[in-house]
């Protein structure tokens, strides 16, 4: 217990709150969710907040938790009272239901899209002119390249980036034995395991470690249209992973705190004309086709595939690939 309450305490210190006149609301929620999607959120609340005193006439504040997506839905799972969860990956959710049951384990069919509000993939962001002259997954493996990976046991970020390259690998026809071994070489180049992406992300564009960062499209145009832009270039793979990044209420929270109205509602304005604009702006693909195609110039079309398509299912491809003892553990012991 002891563990537990440090953890929580810890994970509490990551709490911020974010809404006009927060002390005077009539009620509060709080969306434990994935670390690089602080901006969105930043923004999301503020419109929600509006839109919601218009309809309702209810005054409601957000707060936000945000650190790596594995490790959030584990803090919740262990007492973090969130209301509604915002990951980037299903298992994160699943586990929710697995682990005390807060949420059900027909999660998925409550909101359209697989209660995914939108997408994304895996890209690359390089130092200006590209200097390595990194264009695929298999520039990763090169001798001589640093690529700055997120872990993939702790960030979903890092999951991806992995399935991603495996999938690239089997495309060309390798066995999984040839896909475990351009693994091994690609996490050889990475010099820096971070807990999550946005740990990932200040690593390579703050510390200046690595010749590229893999991480999320939407993170890549945030970098590449912030103050360091022009240090940086993005650059897209021949193919990579759709990400579908999953939100849920937690059940058991909102029905004990009674919030469940206000966090229903939350969720449902994700996908509003409204927040859909707001998604586009922060540089993920929004379900709205018409808010897609009004941003269609920014979304470079790009060739996917599911993790269902090429690894079954989510639960499958942790088990093989991130349980203990899996194919990632199996890799790693090979680096030291």
């Amino acid at each position: 217990m002891a563990v537990q309450r440090t953890l929580l305490a810890a994970l509490t210190i990551g709490i911020t709150g974010f809404a006009a006149n927060a002390a005077h609301a009539d009620t509060t929620l709080l969306n434990v969710s994935y670390d690089v999607t602080r901006e969105l959120y930043k923004d999301i609340d503020a419109a929600f907040i509006s839109d919601y005193k218009s309809k309702a006439g209810e005054t409601v504040s957000v707060r936000q938790s945000h650190g790596a997506s594995s490790a959030q839905a584990l803090s919740v799972t262990q007492g973090l009272q969130a209301d509604v969860v915002t990951m980037n990956q299903p298992n994160d959710i699943d586990l929710l239901a697995e682990r005390g049951q807060l949420v059900p384990a027909d999660w998925r069919k409550r909101l359209p899209n697989a209660s995914a509000p939108y997408t994304t993939t895996m890209v690359f962001l390089v130092r200006k002119g590209n200097p390595k002259q990194i264009k695929d997954w298999n520039d990763l493996a090169r001798p001589g390249v640093q690529a700055v990976i997120a872990n993939p046991k702790t960030s979903g970020n890092g999951r991806y980036a992995y399935l991603a390259a495996w999938g690239y690998k089997k495309q060309q026809g390798a066995t999984d034995q040839q896909a475990q071994d351009f693994e091994r070489a690609i996490f050889k180049n990475v010099p820096v395991l971070d807990t999550g992406g946005r740990g990932a992300t200040t690593t390579f564009t703050q510390r200046d470690i690595g010749d590229v960062l893999v991480t999320f499209e939407n993170e890549v145009g945030l970098m590449s249209a912030g103050p360091g832009a022009g240090n940086f270039d993005a650059v897209y793979p021949s193919v990579s992973l759709l990400a579908e990044p999953p939100v849920s209420i937690v059940d058991k929270v909102v029905d004990k705190r009674g919030t469940r109205k206000q966090a229903q509602a939350y969720l449902d304005f994700l996908w509003t004309p409204k927040a859909q604009e707001i998604i586009a702006e922060h540089h993920l693909r929004p379900r709205d086709a018409s808010v897609l195609a009004k941003h269609a110039s920014e979304f470079k079309p790009l060739k996917t595939f599911t993790v269902e398509q090429m690894f079954g299912s989510f639960q499958q491809a942790q088990k093989t690939h991130f349980a203990d003892g899996g194919t990632f553990d199996q890799i790693i012991a090979d680096r030291k």
